[in-house]
């Protein structure tokens, strides 16, 4: 048995983490984590994510849990997932991380720590999604610079980054498979009169409200035709998803930073 220590317990995801490991004959949750002052702390880790008892207690201390699991997964913030991740380092742990809105800076601590365990860190854990990003690549490869590049993402009013991780991974994507530098050619913002758009700029458009799950579209628009590429998430279900399939591949791997496209062979 798979030894999962849980982050974020009490939250959207972190929940629906510890129900798909519950549900999943290989793994064996050893501990939940929620942040100092969450009412969780101290509650059964099933009772605080509604699935029933696990006799697993939440704490906001990953050092008393550490040594009894072999993968941690992190759906939290960048500011908890680097200390999870330092605590992994610290022992030989490898993590999953969902967490996005990671600096550049924090993106390097990222990258430092990996020397040491095997880290998988994706901006979105869906299948489809990571589907998607294949088709993406081979997309612009087809289309070159003939093709203008929009994508407009869509979450629920809650979400706290923006744009998104997986549509900043989508313009990375799109960029290399082009040959442009996406930190160079992506355009956030247009407003009064901005002038004409650059054949290269890739435009990164969000939408903010209500429960959306959420809704990814990536526009390759020419002259007299366009092809638009959606992926729309209908439940956070198939995140955890990913995330177990995730702590089930990076056990079994050497040191280094990977991502969902790793664990699906997609690379």
């Amino acid at each position: 048995m798979i030894g999962v220590v849980v982050c974020g317990v009490g939250g959207r995801m972190g929940n629906l983490v510890v129900a798909t490991v519950k549900e999943d004959p290989d793994l064996v949750m050893v501990g939940g984590l929620a942040h100092e002052g969450h009412p969780c702390i101290g509650m059964d880790a099933g009772m605080a994510a509604g699935c029933g008892t696990l006799e697993v207690a939440v704490t906001n201390n990953l050092n008393e849990l550490v040594a009894g699991c072999d993968v941690l997964i992190d759906f939290s913030v960048p500011v908890f997932s680097l200390k999870n991740l330092e605590v992994c380092g610290l022992n030989g742990k490898a993590i999953v991380i969902g967490s996005t809105g990671f600096t550049a800076e924090e993106m390097g601590v990222v990258r430092e720590i990996s020397r040491d365990i095997p880290v998988v860190l994706s901006p979105n854990m869906s299948v489809g999604v990571n589907a998607v990003f294949r088709i993406l690549r081979d997309t612009a490869k087809i289309l070159g610079d003939d093709f203008e590049v929009e994508i407009v993402e869509a979450h629920h009013r809650l979400k706290k980054d923006s744009p998104s991780g997986t549509a900043i991974r989508m313009g990375e994507v799109v960029a290399e498979s082009l040959g442009r530098d996406f930190s160079k050619v992506a355009r956030y913002h247009r407003q009064g009169v901005c002038g004409e758009r650059s054949k290269k700029e890739i435009g990164m458009q969000t939408v903010r409200g209500g429960d959306i799950v959420g809704d990814h579209t990536v526009y390759f628009i020419g002259m007299g035709e366009r092809i638009e590429i959606t992926h729309r998430a209908h439940t956070r279900d198939m995140f955890s998803r990913g995330a177990v399939k995730a702590a089930k591949w990076v056990i079994n791997q050497d040191s280094g930073l990977y991502d969902m496209q790793d664990v699906l062979g997609l690379q």
